[in-house]
């Protein structure tokens, strides 16, 4: 080849190269970040921020061969493009000619649709303002796609809003209380599906705020309340020189955000299809994203995993303890790593005597779970311990706030849940106690008058020893003489009476190993008699608030009931201060053991839940009208419904019934003791109870029966109702299938599980005079010919609402929860 012809191609070359270059930077120059409403975007046509930070465009997920296209936006500025938001996550666009097309409506509204101009996803405007004249869609530096009015820089509408699975700097990531959107993260499906998968992370408004991260419905980890300083349960969440975080809780907003400090840095926080929070920083040394730090981050984080009392050390092996003066409510159990019961107080509380009652601080600990709880974020701790003390509910109180000397409010009046050992980051918590249980502070004094008050003390503590000495010999008198008495009493009760040595044989001097559970009456033991009868031993303690005739009349009462839906009881012993009751050993434990539990809930199938749903029922009707007293339980909830070797249900715990004579119809009391989330609106609000009011507390087992679900504690993602007011939305949509717990898809029948739902509903009316009698109910149960006829609303459907209002006064109230809160007695 000659040297002209090779110049030639040189020069051609050249000229290729220099009009391509050209071209390319043209086509940078142009590359627009808004589009108005005379434009589109289509399939292949993107938009850029304008530091080339974030691209919008369409996708498919990297890895996939499937022909779905969405609309998203991923970085650009660095290589790997990930993806941080997709408009039409569930709703994807099938690859056909044509693609899909973007366009900005009137009104400011963001459609997307397909080459037919079928509408696949379309933005809502969230502003008030109608009167757009010239809207515009821009897509931010932030990586916020946002629609506003070229005239007016507040936006119609944001992507920041409706994040995916993705938490950028700068996005409010909670709820606006005005335009209730709820800014919550949910995982994708799977690397090649950005439809929403099983994992969702939000914020939770009952109670305190605070961030929660679900399985489903079921809780993973929480993050516990802001204390002024962070999320107080985020071990992870510590200040760093990447990005600095803060929290906004007023009466228009509740949302955390975080800024980076280096604008050079690419950080994210994505919810991963496993489960897991991460924060993620780009290293341009290795081109990739590195893990800055994951929640959970260890076992400890896993919600409620020693569950109540118990507090998580990650650094113990087991990593589950009892709280100080707390003991495990199942020790056999608890050896075997199984938490699932909890530790109970080692000492009942006596809530009847405010004296007899303090608080043990215990620090360095993640609080416990703040949905149960109630807050002022004026008051100060010395206030809130008087509150709390008050209450013989309140289970324990602590600070909001933990600057400045600590502020606020908190009051529990639940079991307390998630508790964690953070030595480093953890708050101080007073934790209710008996005052036995209360240390006694130790004096250390290197004063000179200390010889002379040795001179004073010493003559005071012969004088308390003589005194002392008088005490007990007018004790000892006493009790001969009141031992007498008891004989004669004994003779009243129609029940055999057990001696205290035979009592003791049998549960091993009452040891804690025998203990199976304790209650508001005292600790409950197993044991075994010589004849080889295994025996529960109700031990009443001093704190149970019952004297020797209340005592007396109870097990009166339960003598003259025989049924075999009801606890039997064997025999009673009473000796001086002492009261105890012996009952037939239950081995399955009760009900809620069962259907609360995540793995011992498949044990019971469908068919073995209707069969208990009966036994409670007709259990219940003998004691509302075949027994010889009319008796109304008052306590009927799902642990004081016991178990047999067969899994029949027995009606336990007739600690707070009452009997009815023929005629009577209603009685009221003052004095409301229950559990909350049974009682009926009228004995919580007004102290009325009635056989309705049993009626209403098992509407509310039947319900739990079938969802394997809690009342008190159910929550879900779209709303803040109960369990109860979840089955009567269900129900009006005629959805109420969804409510059937996941474990029983295989076992269960159809129009036998809708009459058990039906009935349920019926029997959680609002008003007691359209709730059913127990002997209708079990004639619907039992009859499936039988139409039923329509439910009205229940009892309580009002939304749980746990943000404070403002009172008249100025002060801040808490509401919906809180109603019943001072009348309701520890059970």
């Amino acid at each position: 080849m000659s040297k002209s012809s090779k110049n030639y191609g040189f020069t051609i070359n050249l000229f290729l190269y220099s009009i391509f270059t050209m071209l390319k930077i043209i086509s940078d120059a142009v590359e627009l970040d808004t589009i108005s409403i005379t434009q589109s975007l289509t399939d292949g046509q993107t938009m850029v921020s304008a530091d080339r930070t974030f691209e919008l465009g369409f996708f498919s997920p990297s890895g996939t061969t499937s022909r779905n296209r969405y609309l998203g936006i991923w970085y650009k500025r660095i290589s790997n493009g990930t993806v941080v938001w997709v408009a039409n996550r569930d709703t994807p666009l099938i690859d056909t000619s044509g693609g899909g097309v973007l366009k900005l409506a009137d009104g400011g509204i963001l459609v997307l649709v397909n080459s037919t101009n079928s509408i696949f996803w379309l933005s809502s405007n969230s502003s008030s303002n109608n009167n757009t004249v010239n809207p515009v869609a821009q897509l931010l530096d932030s990586g916020n796609l946002v629609v506003k009015d070229t005239n007016d820089e507040n936006f119609l509408w944001q992507s920041f809003d409706y994040p995916c699975d993705t938490v950028l700097p700068g996005m409010k990531f909670g709820k606006n209380l005005v335009t209730r959107i709820d800014r919550r993260i949910w995982s994708w499906k799977s690397s090649d599906d950005p439809s929403k998968g099983e994992y969702s992370h939000g914020l939770d408004l009952r109670g305190f705020p605070q961030y929660v991260l679900l399985k489903g419905s079921v809780e993973q980890y929480r993050s516990g309340p802001w204390n002024g300083i962070r999320l107080s349960g985020s071990v992870g969440l510590k200040p760093n020189s990447i990005y600095k975080y803060y929290f906004v809780f007023d009466q228009q907003e509740v949302y955390y955000e975080y800024d980076l400090i280096n604008s050079s840095v690419f950080f994210r926080l994505v919810l991963t299809q496993n489960g897991y929070l991460q924060r993620l920083t780009w290293n341009y040394k290795t081109q990739d994203w590195t893990v800055y730090g994951n929640t959970p981050a260890d076992n400890c984080d896993f919600y409620g995993l020693c569950q109540a009392y118990g507090s998580c050390s990650i650094g113990n092996s087991p990593v589950c303890g009892c709280l100080d003066k707390f003991m495990p409510r199942y020790p056999k159990d608890w050896d075997t790593a199984d938490w699932s019961g909890g530790c109970v107080r080692r000492t009942p509380l006596d809530c009847h005597n405010a004296s007899s009652n303090g608080f043990l601080k215990y620090s360095g600990v993640k609080l416990p779970d703040t949905r149960y709880s109630w807050f002022n974020r004026s008051m100060t701790l010395k206030e809130c311990e008087t509150v709390c003390l008050k209450n013989c509910t309140c289970m324990a109180y602590a600070n909001i706030d933990v600057t400045a000397g600590g502020s606020g409010c908190f009051l529990w009046f639940d079991d307390l849940i998630d508790i964690r050992e953070v030595p480093e980051v953890g708050q101080d918590i007073y934790i209710r106690m008996a005052s036995s249980e209360l240390e006694s502070p130790e004096t250390h004094s290197s004063s000179p008058v200390k010889g002379r008050l040795k001179i004073i003390v010493i003559p005071l503590l012969l004088a308390a020893v003589v005194l002392l000495g008088l005490f007990f010999l007018l004790y000892f008198l006493r009790r001969r003489k009141l031992k007498s008495g008891m004989q004669s009493q004994n003779e009243d009760i129609e029940l055999p009476v057990f001696d205290l040595h035979t009592l003791a044989n049998a549960t091993k001097n009452f040891s804690c190993t025998n203990m199976i559970g304790e209650g508001g009456f005292g600790p409950v033991y197993k044991g075994k008699l010589t004849t080889g009868q295994e025996i529960a031993v109700k031990r009443l303690s001093n704190n149970s608030g019952q004297g020797l005739q209340e005592f007396k009349n109870e097990v009166m009462l339960i003598s003259k009931l025989q049924h075999r839906n009801l606890v039997r009881l064997l025999g009673c012993y009473v000796e001086g201060e002492e009261r105890m009751l012996i009952y037939e050993y239950m081995p399955n434990k009760s009900l809620d053991y069962f259907i609360f539990d995540q793995n011992r809930r498949l044990e019971l199938p469908w068919q073995k839940r209707f069969e208990i749903a009966m036994g409670i029922s007709r259990g219940l009707l003998y004691l509302h009208q075949d027994s010889r007293l009319r008796i109304i339980h008052r306590d009927l909830k799902a642990s004081n419904i016991l178990l047999d070797e067969e899994l029949s249900p027995k009606i336990s715990d007739f600690g707070i019934a009452r009997s009815f004579g023929i005629d009577q119809i209603e009685a009221k009391t003052k004095r409301v003791i229950g559990t909350y989330g049974y009682m009926s609106p009228e004995y919580a609000i007004d102290g009325k109870f009635s056989v309705k009011s049993d009626v209403f507390s098992l509407g509310v087992l039947l319900l739990e029966i079938v969802s394997g679900k809690k009342n008190r504690k159910f929550h879900h993602p779209d709303h803040y109702h109960s369990l109860l007011g979840h089955a009567w939305l269900l129900w009006n949509e005629h959805r109420v299938l969804e409510l059937v717990d996941s474990c029983l898809e295989n076992s269960y029948i159809e129009s036998q599980i809708l009459r058990c739902i039906q009935v349920g509903l019926l029997c959680i009316q609002k008003l007691p005079k359209d709730r059913p009698t127990m002997s209708s109910v079990v004639f619907m149960l039992g009859n499936e010919g039988v139409p039923l006829p329509e439910p009205k609303q229940p009892g309580f459907f009002v939304e749980r609402s746990s943000i404070v209002a403002e009172t008249s006064s100025g002060e801040r109230s808490h509401t919906g929860d809180a109603l019943t809160i001072t009348m309701i007695e520890a059970r």
